[in-house]
């Protein structure tokens, strides 16, 4: 919190990863200023945290109030496939092969199930099929759900032939049927909100072998703008976007002061051209690892402008005066 108050422009707050070892801390720990919530990985991904057994599932369910963000992809299944990307040649195509739609679909029902028996609200990150969409239709009464636009706009085979590892990331972009459904459930509304799983690895740690070339993509700078393009398509509403990005993580998070304009809120407000055209470029990207994987993409829709509570910190591309970004309120916390 120290160093976001020094660097950060937007307010902001942070999760703490569940771990067999900090199980019976978490339910304190989430009350802390600043903190988001409590977030869980049921299958390994880049980093070391994982609660891979049930119990320590059940436990950390049982141990909070407050709504956990979950990365649902089932450990056994993703060990016991391994081998299929431990072979000579392997490349970035055999990523959805490896974490598979079965890898997914097992982690999503196991959590749902045990979220209803803990009476405790997830959201469950960054679904990735048509299958887990049905099965989150019939628990809307503890479960929320994200998608990215990196998985509604990237489809199997064409975006890992193109970027390669560049694509990699967990869980994986997926074919067109799972692409279809994920916008099919945004358009029906069992969509909560969008993520941008900003994970901005250098092109170094990129350009390593498959599979031992991390996941992940950078995604906070080009969420809006693909977002907006897509809006120009005819694929939402303007309004449907600003619930994805605002209301909605205001309702599902308690998020204080935010998510609307109205009286005694923020007043943080984005300003954005929806006719203006431009072209997305590794040079824009404001991250240091310098690159995403839609370079040369031309969009229509662009943010002009940030507001945060009232006061522009982004004009026309560029930083306004000095960070002023502080920790977000929780209602409740």
């Amino acid at each position: 919190l120290k160093l976001a108050k020094e660097k950060s422009w937007v307010d902001h707050a942070f999760y703490l990863g569940a771990s067999s070892e900090n199980v019976d801390q978490l339910g304190a720990w989430e009350r802390l200023p600043g903190c988001a919530g409590v977030k869980l990985f049921m299958g390994s991904s880049t980093g070391t945290l994982l609660v891979d057994d049930e119990a320590t599932l059940f436990r950390v369910l049982k141990g909070g109030s407050r709504r956990m963000a979950v990365h649902a992809e089932d450990e056994t299944r993703l060990k016991q496939r391994r081998a299929l990307v431990e072979v000579t040649g392997a490349t970035a195509s055999l990523h959805p092969v490896w974490r598979d739609e079965e890898t997914a679909l097992l982690a999503t029902k196991r959590l749902l199930k045990m979220a209803r028996t803990a009476n405790r609200l997830v959201h469950v990150l960054h679904i990735t099929t048509a299958e887990e969409l049905e099965e989150l239709a019939g628990y809307r009464d503890v479960a929320s759900v994200e998608v990215t636009p990196q998985h509604l706009t990237l489809a199997a085979p064409e975006c890992y032939e193109r970027l390669g590892t560049y694509a990699q990331m967990n869980p994986p972009i997926r074919g067109e049927r799972h692409r279809a459904a994920l916008w099919k459930a945004v358009q029906d509304g069992l969509v909560d909100c969008l993520g941008s799983d900003h994970a901005p690895h250098t092109r170094e740690e990129k350009d390593k072998p498959y599979p031992n070339s991390p996941s992940g993509m950078p995604g906070v700078q080009t969420l809006l703008p693909l977002m907006l393009d897509h809006v120009n398509a005819g694929r939402l509403t303007l309004e449907r976007l600003a619930d994805l990005t605002s209301a909605g993580p205001a309702r599902l998070f308690g998020l204080a002061g935010k998510g609307r304009i109205a009286l005694g809120y923020d007043g943080d407000l984005t300003i954005v051209d929806l006719k203006a055209k431009r072209t997305i470029t590794n040079q824009w990207i404001a991250s240091r690892c310098g690159w995403t994987p839609f370079d040369g993409l031309g969009v229509t829709g662009w943010p002009v402008a940030t507001l945060i509570r009232g006061q522009v910190v982004m004009f026309e591309g560029q930083l306004q005066g000095t960070p002023q970004g502080q920790p977000l309120r929780f209602a409740g916390c």
